[in-house]
């Protein structure tokens, strides 16, 4: 059995048993997992993590599953990347690169959370998994139901980028397109779920999902020799992620693994569709929702979920909110590949881009230890890079054509 008591309130802290609801129906604030940290004192601990697999289940003792894990068994654990060259370019000698973008088997931080939402979805007795989605968790949900041996239904917004909608299809998903937003969508499965006894994994079955992504800010700090970061950078869609690394943090300087966690946590998101970054600039602790208009369609969510609590971890850590516009994103998508090898998609463009705002700004400090959260890969918005490259030359199978073009126009 696991170590989660039941769920609870973040308001009004009513107390829930351990079902697939996610919304309380005295205040209607969300629901969380309320985990007994005193049993987990007495199993978890750096000798136990470092003696587990290496993958986000390392940390099964800290995660909502009350059976062993049925699917994502190799998800997790993704490179903590020392940035030298990236560093340079921006001015900060300690930059890291946290990578999911090499997370399996979709490729995307997403695999965290939907491998914990799945093996809980078995667990309540689920044959269907749904959700609702910007393209990377379409992308997991297919693969994970698919390894499951269930059936899925996935609703995105229509115009999502192609590669994310043929990542989905090749896993025999039924996928529908909803004319609308990404919050459009939202709100069709809230209704949806009413009537069909599936799991959403981010709505009745969100509470669990969302704990999943703590295993990146564990990883974070356990690769960082079990410290916590000056400065994190966290892309912001529905600000799940960025609490939830905020919790984890603090779950391990409560388990007396790190100390005093002293990390500042930056919000970072698009122009095109920034209410959480907007908020904390304009110093208010309430979203005004947006219509998304940007091409980091992955974290386009106009009206977050946890929109408020994403303001209040920026906030309380001593972060902040930025953003940038769509060519900053393709230039620091540009900038990433070629000084690191690493290949992000939008969403990676935004953090990227967000930071060096933020160390222009003084907000970093160069000598800080700084992690940027890359979260999915190049190769799902290939679209965002189109036209910023010329064709390839072609030359003749000969020796002389080459030394033609290298002597006029290449530079090696």
């Amino acid at each position: 059995m696991g170590h989660v008591k039941g769920l609870i309130c973040k308001e009004c802290k009513k107390e829930y048993p351990k079902e697939p609801i996610h919304v309380c129906e005295y205040c209607f604030g969300p629901l969380e997992c309320n985990y007994d940290y005193e049993a987990i004192k007495k199993v978890v601990n750096k000798k136990s993590i470092e003696a587990g697999p290496p993958t986000m289940w390392r940390y099964e003792g800290l995660l909502p599953i009350d059976e062993a894990p049925k699917v994502g068994l190799k998800a997790g654990f993704t490179p903590l990347v020392k940035a030298k060259n990236l560093g340079k370019v921006l001015g900060i000698k300690n930059l890291y690169i946290k990578n999911d973008s090499v997370n399996h088997p979709t490729f995307s931080f997403k695999d965290r959370v939907v491998a914990v939402a799945v093996s809980k979805a078995i667990e309540f007795g689920f044959d269907t998994i749904s959700c609702a989605s910007t393209g990377n968790l379409a992308n997991s949900v297919a693969a994970h139901a698919a390894e499951a041996g269930l059936k899925s239904c996935i609703f995105i917004p229509d115009g999502l980028e192609a590669g994310k909608i043929l990542g989905t299809l090749v896993y025999g998903s039924q996928l529908i397109a909803v004319k609308g937003s990404y919050d459009d969508v939202n709100r069709l499965c809230s209704e949806i779920a009413v009537n069909h006894k599936w799991a959403f994994v981010n709505i009745n079955i969100r509470p669990y999902y969302g704990d999943g992504s703590k295993s990146y800010g564990y990883e974070i700090a356990e690769q960082l020799g079990w410290k916590t970061p000056d400065n994190v950078v966290v892309p912001v869609a529905g600000s799940s992620l960025i609490t939830k690394i905020w919790k984890a943090f603090h779950e391990f300087e409560m388990l007396g693994l790190v100390e005093k966690v002293q990390s500042k946590i930056f919000a970072a998101q698009a122009t095109g569709c920034a209410p959480v970054t907007t908020a904390i600039k304009n110093g208010s602790e309430n979203i005004v929702p947006v219509k998304p208009n940007t091409i980091a369609k992955s974290i386009a969510i106009g009206n977050p979920a946890d929109g408020y609590y994403g303001i209040k971890t920026a906030n309380v850590s001593g972060g902040y909110g930025e953003d940038v516009s769509d060519q900053e994103v393709v230039e620091s998508m540009k900038l990433l590949a070629e000084t690191e090898g690493i290949f992000t998609e939008t969403a990676g463009g935004v953090t990227v881009g967000v930071t060096k705002k933020l160390v222009e700004q003084g907000r970093i400090k160069p000598d800080e230890t700084t992690v940027i959260c890359i979260t999915g890969n190049g190769l799902k918005t290939q679209e965002a890079l189109a036209d910023c490259f010329e064709t390839p030359m072609v030359i003749e199978p000969k020796v002389n054509s080459f030394e033609e073009i290298f002597e006029n126009s290449l530079t090696v």
